[in-house]
């Protein structure tokens, strides 16, 4: 399996939406509709490279700071298909 590192700027929330959100029970922050700005993206073929090189993302100053985040996120391979061949019909 793939992976993909993210190196992402954290977003800033006023206090008002932290209590709406707490109060209604929803989420502050949805990376599904509004994503991070990323700031670095680096692929690995598998885990071990992938944590290596999150360790060596997350010794940024910002990172370490607090004004930006470290991701790992799993990619799923394609389905494999066989290759095309122009005899069927």
């Amino acid at each position: 399996m793939r992976f993909l590192i993210v190196r992402t700027d954290i977003r800033a929330a006023a206090d008002n939406d932290i209590a709406a959100a707490w109060a209604g029970g929803g989420r502050l922050r949805d990376e599904t509709t509004t994503p991070e700005p990323r700031r670095q993206v680096v692929h690995a073929e598998d885990r071990e490279a992938a944590l290596v090189l999150a360790r060596a993302l997350a010794t940024v100053g910002a990172v370490r700071s607090g004004r930006q985040r470290v991701k790992v996120l799993p990619i799923s391979d394609p389905e494999p298909r066989p290759p095309y061949r122009w005899d069927r019909a």
